[in-house]
């Protein structure tokens, strides 16, 4: 399947700001099963410098400074991206969970795609005791791990609520869990943290998902939206699986990846600083449209 994908961000400030330092996290990934034909960052007001590079995960990271004084930021990524990935594995089939926690514990292997770096909590998924015990539920002795994953996706699905004014980026993730309502990072970190607490190696990842209109209504422009689901890591001859708990998915063409990483913090798609006085608001429109 090939999408083309647009990715609008606008801050608008009550007050001139006359610096901005960002740091862009919005090119799709170039590999897992995914092509980019085609990218592209434009920014208004023009900055004065600009970075681009690869973080030690292979994200494209994007290092602005706009030292023009404006009222208003625009950030707009356009891409064309082929995604065709293998087909998972039949989840029954894969190793007993503890073989692959002991598998990951024993690697010795540093590289960005090593389990090694997503075993241990990180600084937006603490280790928690009761997302723990709430995952364990469905790691019984020697269950296959895709099997047992796949049915904490399902029971995150159906135990918690879609709510996006129940959470903001800094809620803690022990509160989101308590209240059973949340947005996709909420369910992804919780996940998380359940996996992690298991002995799991689990990734953050941060992107794009296609979505259907219901029968007879036309799609509408910018109603697409960034989302996050979770990598599992399945043993060496299966290696990453894109698991979805937001909507109960094993991934495929439908999921387009734009960073991987511990958690949010690793892949936020902009922050950074700036300097001036007065508020902000902040408005974003996503389009995710298939061309082929």
């Amino acid at each position: 399947m090939i999408y083309d994908v647009r990715h609008l961000t606008t801050y608008g400030y009550s007050r001139p700001v006359p610096f901005a330092r960002c740091i862009l996290r919005l090119l799709p990934r170039n590999d897992g099963g995914q092509t980019v034909k085609k990218s592209e960052l434009v920014v208004t007001p023009r900055p004065a410098d600009r970075i681009d590079g690869i973080c030690f995960f292979g994200n494209q990271m994007t290092t602005l400074t706009i030292s023009k004084a404006h009222r208003e930021l625009k950030v707009e990524m356009r891409a064309r991206v082929e995604v065709n990935r293998p087909t998972p594995p039949f989840p029954g089939l894969t190793r007993h969970w503890e073989e692959v926690g002991a598998l990951a514990l024993a690697s010795t292997s540093l590289e960005p795609d090593s389990p090694t770096h997503h075993l241990y909590p990180s600084r937006l998924v603490p280790a928690v005791t009761d997302v723990v015990d709430y995952a364990r539920k469905s790691f019984p002795p020697l269950r296959p791990v895709l099997e047992a994953a796949s049915e904490l996706m399902a029971r995150i699905r159906a135990d918690f609520t879609y709510d996006p004014d129940a959470t903001e980026v800094t809620t803690p993730l022990a509160e989101a869990f308590h209240q059973r309502h949340g947005v996709c990072q909420d369910f992804a970190h919780i996940m998380i943290a359940g996996l992690r607490g298991l002995g799991l190696p689990a990734a953050y990842v941060s992107g794009y998902i296609r979505t259907i209109p219901p029968p007879g209504q036309k799609r509408l422009e910018g109603s697409d939206a960034s989302h996050a689901w979770v990598m599992l890591w399945c043993g060496p001859e299966t290696g990453w699986i894109g698991l979805d708990p937001t909507n109960d998915l094993i991934v495929a063409d439908d999921h387009i990846v734009t960073a991987f990483g511990r958690d949010y913090a690793d892949v936020s798609p902009l922050d950074g600083v700036l300097i001036g006085p007065g508020s902000q608001k902040v408005g974003v429109a996503v389009d995710v449209v298939p061309v082929g």
